[in-house]
């Protein structure tokens, strides 16, 4: 069994030494981060998402597309539908104190901006809340 829990209580993959765990967005990135580089074997990344261990995987709402499973509940649209931020099979919390709950403007975000953006002359936000109420 691979699954670990990686830093920032990210899902991981267990490498060989069965210590060290890396962010399951790390493996077949073509670095290899793993001591004996079983992160990148051609086994592993040869298809992907087909290849991998279905606990690295989230599958987006379009059955095409796919993205690594601690990119899940990131803030960040990357499914591009906003599905791993919002949808059901998400399921997840809501924004963290680091971040603004609205309707961002913005395609990158999906239902809330990072605080850091608050306050700073530009909309991120339908409506502005980012720069008057945030």
């Amino acid at each position: 069994n691979r699954l670990c829990i990686a830093p920032n209580n990210l899902t991981g993959f267990l490498c060989d030494d069965r210590v060290t765990c890396v962010p399951a967005s790390w493996v077949c990135d073509n670095v290899s981060n793993c001591r004996n580089g079983e992160d990148e074997q051609k086994q592993l990344c040869g298809d992907l998402p087909h290849s991998l261990p279905g606990h690295l995987v989230f599958p987006c709402s379009n059955p095409r597309s796919w993205v690594y499973a601690d990119q899940r509940c990131n803030g960040m649209n990357d499914c591009g539908d906003c599905s791993d931020e919002t949808g059901s099979l998400a399921a997840c919390p809501p924004c963290g104190w680091e971040w603004w709950n609205c309707s961002p403007v913005h395609y990158e975000f999906c239902s809330c901006i990072p605080r850091r953006l608050c306050r700073d002359g530009i909309q991120h936000c339908l409506g502005w809340s980012d720069e008057f109420a945030c």
